[in-house]
């Protein structure tokens, strides 16, 4: 984890160990929209079944795709910070290399 003492520092970036809190906050967002969705298409399908069913099938898929993407977003952070790493690494090398 991190310490208070290193949000007044820049030296180690942050964010690669704050991001799992914001994915799995987006994971159980997605979820309960999802969850909200079929709760309502099951009042839906009282009045006309063939709508309440098409909007069941499409929260749960909306559910569904939210976890994807948010995994997805959260993966694409993390590689550019480690792209980050790997070329200050890269750059250390060079550096050393030249003395």
């Amino acid at each position: 984890m991190f310490g208070i003492s290193d949000l007044f520092q820049w030296e180690r970036f942050v964010t690669p160990t704050i991001i799992k809190v914001f994915y799995w906050l987006a994971v159980v967002i997605s979820v309960l929209v999802g969850l909200a969705g079929a709760v309502s298409s099951l009042t839906t399908m009282a009045y006309n079944p063939f709508v309440g069913m098409i909007f069941l099938i499409a929260s749960l898929l909306g559910a569904c795709m939210g976890v994807v993407l948010s995994r997805i977003v959260a993966e694409f952070v993390l590689i550019v910070f480690r792209i980050n790493e790997h070329l200050g690494a890269i750059r250390n090398q060079g550096a050393l290399g030249k003395q």
